[in-house]
């Protein structure tokens, strides 16, 4: 073992722990958010003309959307030691008309490019890693072929899965249905495509939307290029779906990137767990990223919660467990569980059956290792009740998902003896995550090779 951080060159770390601590103090800008990053990509690459980016994440999800339009013949200039990007956009058409995409395990990159490449001319195939190919995908599939999209999955074992081929000739426009019950970004992947169809378009949500707030940062994103998305609402104010006027054209755009709300969750968490004081710097209350909404459910627990302008603080120990449905802010699950594990009585978490379909079974794989704590779990058919119970030392396993990993190392601040595995997935969102979360526990990160 060795008490220091990685380094490039450097053999990979099998495990890592942060060591239990006293209160956690300090304050801290987390890079910029995964979510918003491949949204304004989209829309810059679609766009005409240059469009500037900054606090543009650095992560594997962002760089294959980067590779994907590079490959597509744009030009990108990716500043990483500034976060600034500059691209210039296609204007909806694509320089190259055929290509094999990889994408790893990038939800968004699938979901939006596959989307986009459905309004140009071309033959497109998008593949990932093992776990790519079991998350379902036929939603979108069906949705954009609604609108005259020939696509269709090439996973024969499981057809409603990717690698998806596309023998695209754009888009008619017209009405398509959306399920909204497995992914938002379905949904918002359409949405962004929608400008460069024939015709206008207009999505129709079937079933209950999840995670609502992510489609309506995709709304205010494609607002900052220059198209404006128009919800389409019941006599009684419920939205039943989106208008998007088409043909039309997102202009290019300077265009700031939040920090990531769900990385921020985790620092939150920090001072939850041990009832210190941590302050998230470019977050506010207004910030696009509807996992801010987060601090209320610590505040629900015990915590203290003050917003500035541009800060969120969150102080005290989260005391008491509570009942919540976190439709809205699911990617936040996982370290809600690592928080209810220090409180008094159980914690139930509802409305996120769709948790199942992450990175990984982000229900089942969760319950397991935090049984592997001491923790008494329940899985419920759209959560699990967590109730807590004397901890343990346990090697966690982080199913190559950078949520579990990210949010597990916090129970490290309270326990000895947790070790992460496989600390490298975090890099898919949040390459350099151990290192600051060793800097704002004011400790150093323990390595083992």
């Amino acid at each position: 073992m060795n008490s220091t951080s990685t380094k490039a060159s450097s053999p990979q770390p099998t495990r890592v722990m942060i060591q239990p601590c006293a209160t956690v103090v300090g304050e801290i800008r987390p890079p910029g958010s995964k979510s918003i990053t491949n949204r304004a990509l989209i829309c810059a690459a679609m766009a005409e003309g240059t469009s500037k980016l900054t606090g543009v994440l650095d992560s594997e999800d962002t760089t294959v959307m980067v590779n994907a339009w590079q490959q597509l013949g744009l030009q990108v200039d990716w500043r990483r030691e500034t976060a600034e990007l500059v691209i210039s956009g296609c204007g909806g058409k694509f320089p190259v008309d055929h290509g094999s995409f990889f994408i790893a395990n990038s939800g968004t990159t699938i979901r939006f490019l596959t989307a986009s490449l459905a309004t140009g001319v071309g033959t497109f195939e998008l593949h990932g890693v093992p776990r790519m190919h079991q998350r379902p995908i036929e939603d979108l599939l069906d949705g954009l072929s609604q609108l005259g999209s020939d696509v269709k999955s090439l996973n024969l074992e499981l057809p409603n899965c990717p690698p998806v081929r596309l023998v695209s000739t754009g888009l008619r426009g017209g009405r398509s249905k959306v399920a909204g019950d497995v992914s938002s970004q379905f949904l918002s992947g359409m949405m962004m495509a929608a400008p460069y169809a024939r015709s206008a378009v207009e999505l129709a949500i079937e079933g209950n939307l999840v995670s609502k707030p992510y489609v309506d940062m995709t709304a205010a994103v494609m607002k900052s290029f220059g198209v404006t998305v128009i919800a389409v609402r019941d006599n009684s104010g419920a939205c039943l779906g989106y208008w998007i006027d088409a043909p039309t054209k997102y202009q290019s755009a300077n265009y700031a990137i939040e920090p990531d709300a769900s990385a921020a969750s985790y620092f939150f968490a920090a001072a939850a767990i041990t009832g210190g004081k941590v302050r998230v710097l470019g977050l506010g209350r207004d910030a696009l990223q509807g996992d801010v909404g987060f601090v209320e459910v610590l505040r629900q627990m015990g915590c203290h919660v003050a917003y500035g302008v541009d800060w969120i603080e969150v102080s005290g120990l989260a005391k008491n467990g509570i009942d919540v449905d976190m439709n809205s802010i699911s990617d936040t699950v996982q370290t809600l569980a690592a928080v209810a594990l220090f409180a008094e009585g159980s914690t139930t978490i509802r409305g996120v059956e769709h948790n199942r379909y992450k990175e990984t079974d982000r229900i089942g794989d969760l319950a397991t290792e935090l049984r592997r704590l001491g923790a008494k779990v329940e899985e419920l058919p759209d959560g699990l009740c967590i109730t807590p119970q004397k901890l343990y030392p346990a090697e966690i396993q982080t199913y190559h998902d950078h949520r579990m990993a990210m949010s597990m190392a916090l129970v490290g601040l309270r326990q000895d003896g947790v070790w992460i595995l496989d600390p490298k997935c975090t890099e898919k969102t949040y390459p350099h995550y151990f290192v600051d979360l060793a800097r704002i526990t004011n400790q150093s990160a323990i390595y083992a090779t």
